[in-house]
């Protein structure tokens, strides 16, 4: 059987815990916290491999995930870092078609030029609502390799659950983008005021227009696969003055 297109779930390591001990001042000098940190979480490389035609290694199992780090111990010893995952697959499974290159190159202007947006009115608060219920899936910030090449690093939050979920505002905003993207799928982009924004990608379905008010829980769409996703999961990114920021330092409670 020839297989070219799989669907498969990857998931890098998650970083290990840190120890909290401490020593104990009656009987070593200086005492104090010394609890060494967490291992880092193995990344997932695609890897080309010209000794590779077809997907066959992928027809059955869809799953795949880089190893933990260790935790961390007393007297500062470091967690061990996890393994990476390297996933071989054929040439002309990694790069762009001319076509598909030119397509992406048109949407990345546009969107460069979107997260510059900034308006005068301040946001209404800088605490926002988790946009989606679901397992926190991939944090801001991993690393993604293809062919043994750092490509982006992850610019958002990934929070997994079933096609149909809502996705609700994280804060109120206003609409100033809607569309279907070569990456991103099915997207929303809301402007909270004075350059802060917020984006929700592969989206299965919008409930907004273009220029929208929403206010914060107001249902945007539902959770979906478009796009390039390997599962059904939201996308969920924070921008500040065109810099993506870690959505969870303004999350500071789950809808669960």
């Amino acid at each position: 059987m020839f297989l070219d297109e799989v669907s498969i779930t990857v998931r890098a390591g998650d970083g290990g815990d840190g120890a909290a001990t401490f020593r104990r001042e009656a009987h070593v000098p200086r005492g104090g916290p010394d609890g060494g940190d967490g291992g880092r979480g193995g990344s997932v490389y695609l890897v080309v491999d010209a000794g590779e035609t077809m997907l066959r290694d992928y027809r059955h199992k869809h799953h795949f995930r880089a190893d933990s780090g260790g935790r961390g111990e007393g007297s500062k010893r470091h967690g061990k870092a996890g393994r990476d995952l390297h996933l071989k697959v054929p040439p002309g499974q990694v790069d762009l078609s001319a076509e598909d290159l030119a397509r992406y190159e048109r949407e990345r202007t546009h969107l460069q030029a979107l997260l510059r947006t900034f308006s005068d009115t301040p946001p209404t608060t800088l605490v926002m609502l988790e946009p989606a219920r679901g397992r926190r899936s991939s944090g801001f910030g991993l690393q993604r390799f293809f062919n043994d090449q750092l490509r982006s690093r992850h610019n958002g939050l990934d929070i997994a659950a079933p096609v149909g979920t809502p996705v609700v505002a994280a804060s109120a905003g206003r609409v100033i983008d809607i569309g279907e993207y070569f990456f991103n799928g099915r997207m929303v982009v809301l402007d909270h005021g004075l350059g802060l924004l917020s984006l929700y990608a592969h989206l299965n379905s919008i409930d907004v227009a273009f220029a929208d008010a929403v206010h914060g829980g107001r249902q945007i769409g539902t959770v979906g696969a478009t796009g390039r996703a390997t599962g059904p999961h939201l996308h969920f990114s924070v921008y500040l003055n065109a810099v993506a920021v870690d959505p969870t330092l303004f999350i500071v409670e789950s809808q669960k």
